[in-house]
């Protein structure tokens, strides 16, 4: 067995499943030992969980999670057989998204913003959720759970179910592009690394002496402005330019509905 768990040819299936996803749906009972269970799974997700918070995703092993527990990596490997596994399992933990049970059925805008934004939240609150390898479609329930949540929103469009999954898929990609960017600027920021300052010069202050109109005709007139490094903070903003983004995203698929509305 190695790091991961993963023996040669014993990948358990439940109902054709792989384990990771047959565990996240509770096909698989955990294991009793004694009259008192040892650990349980979602202890186990919740300590891993929290040393990814705290350290990044690559300081989750299956001996470290143990050892903040205070048990063994064998004694883990009953409950979650692989890394594998437990990394599934912390992203469906993380995924546990609270979604507003009654919204406007015709307020499918609201319902996409919601979208988006909650799925941003866990990028913000969660930032290894970035680093989680992408297997395919999603398939564990508090996934699917939010993929349904946001064809809720699109029930009564004129088109077809592959246009409505193409939509999902659109502001899913919207959405995780936005969670990293704002992931990796808070980790500039924090760490000291950004742009904002150096050698005691400001970065702004740099670009306006920097860039000159002869050479750089339409950027300047920005710089000189502040737009550019976002001084004006009226316009300004990281949160600001995913609402300018995901508005521009909503007219499109507004535009298009119209369209197909009228082939209708």
């Amino acid at each position: 067995m190695n790091e991961n768990g993963n023996k040669t040819d014993d990948r358990n299936y439940t109902k054709g499943l792989p384990h990771g996803i047959a565990l996240t749906w509770g096909l698989i009972p955990e294991p009793k030992r004694g009259p008192k269970r040892e650990l349980s799974i979602p202890e186990i997700v919740r300590t891993a969980v929290a040393l990814a918070d705290k350290d990044g995703l690559a300081a989750v092993s299956m001996s470290r999670v143990a050892g903040a527990l205070g048990y063994t990596a064998m004694s883990l490997y009953r409950y979650i057989p692989s890394k594998d596994d437990l990394l599934l399992l912390m992203q469906e933990a993380i995924c546990d998204i609270l979604l507003p049970e009654e919204q406007d059925p015709e307020d499918w805008r609201g319902m996409m913003r919601t979208f988006v934004w909650s799925t941003v939240k866990v990028y913000k609150e969660h930032p290894w959720f970035a680093d989680l390898p992408i297997y395919g479609a999603p398939i564990t329930p508090n996934s699917l759970r939010f993929v349904d949540w946001a064809l809720k929103g699109m029930r009564d469009f004129p088109i077809s179910g592959y246009v409505k999954m193409s939509i999902v898929l659109l502001l899913s990609s919207y959405a995780r592009a936005c969670g990293i960017l704002q992931r990796d600027m808070e980790r500039a920021f924090s760490s000291g690394t950004s742009l904002g300052e150096f050698s005691g010069y400001s970065y702004s202050a740099a670009l306006k002496e920097l860039v000159t109109p002869e050479r750089f005709p339409y950027l300047h007139p920005l710089i000189m402005s502040g737009e550019y490094t976002g001084e004006d903070e009226a316009e300004g903003g990281v949160g600001n330019d995913i609402e300018f983004g995901l508005e521009r995203i909503l007219d499109g698929i507004e535009h298009y509905l119209s369209a197909a509305k009228k082939q209708t």
